[in-house]
C-alpha cells in the first residue's frame, strides 16, 4: 500500500460522511495541532467523534502527542482515521519522522490497556518514568508517570491507514481471489 496523504484521508472521509479537520498553529517556532473528525448532522450542528492534540518542534524528539479522544459512540474506524490523519500531518507539514506519548499509569488494569492499544498502533515502549530527578522534566510535560513510547510516524500512518481503509471497505487488496 503506498503512503496515504492528508488530502486522501480527507477525501476518505467525506466518502464516509465524516469531516476531518486540522487546527495549527505556529508559536514560538513550534508547531501545534488539534485534529478533529466529526459529522455534520444538519447546517448548524455536528457530532464531534474524536480529536487528537499534538505538538511538534525540530529535532531528533519529534512529534509529542498529548491527548487523543474517542467518543464511546463514535463510526467505526474513527479512532484509526484521527492516527492516519495525525501521522499524514507530521510527515508533510513538519520535520518528524517519529513520534512519542505518554501511557500514563492509571488505576487497575487500564494502564496495561493503553499500552497494548498504543502496540497495536505502531508505538513500543522505551522507558517507564517514575520518581527519578531525570524524569521530571518528561512528567512535567505530560502530566504524570507512566510509560514512554515511540513509533515511526510512517509506521503508524502505515498501520491505521491500513485499518481506517479496511474498516471502511476501501482496501485495494482483492480479498476475493483464492490464496
Amino acid at each position: 500500500m503506498t503512503q496515504l496523504s492528508l488530502i486522501e484521508l480527507e477525501k476518505q472521509a467525506s466518502d464516509a460522511g465524516l469531516l476531518l479537520r486540522l487546527k495549527e498553529g505556529r508559536p514560538l517556532n513550534l508547531w501545534s495541532l488539534k485534529l478533529v473528525v466529526a459529522e455534520a448532522l444538519d447546517a448548524n450542528r455536528i457530532q464531534l467523534w474524536g480529536e487528537m492534540k499534538a505538538w511538534a518542534y525540530g529535532g531528533v524528539k519529534g512529534l509529542q502527542l498529548d491527548t487523543m479522544r474517542v467518543h464511546p459512540e463514535a463510526p467505526a474506524g474513527v479512532g484509526d482515521l484521527i492516527w492516519a490523519g495525525t501521522m499524514a500531518w507530521a510527515l508533510e507539514a513538519t520535520p518528524c519522522k517519529q513520534a512519542r506519548l505518554l501511557a500514563i499509569f492509571d488505576a487497575g488494569q487500564q494502564h496495561h490497556r493503553l499500552i497494548r492499544y498504543f502496540r497495536q498502533r505502531g508505538f513500543l515502549t522505551v522507558r517507564e518514568l517514575g520518581a527519578a530527578p531525570m524524569d521530571f522534566p518528561l512528567r512535567l510535560i505530560w502530566g504524570g508517570a507512566g510509560a514512554l513510547m515511540v513509533g515511526r510516524c510512517s509506521e503508524v500512518l502505515e498501520r491505521n491507514g491500513r485499518r481506517w481503509q479496511t474498516c471502511r471497505g476501501l482496501d485495494r487488496r482483492d480479498h476475493s481471489s483464492p490464496a
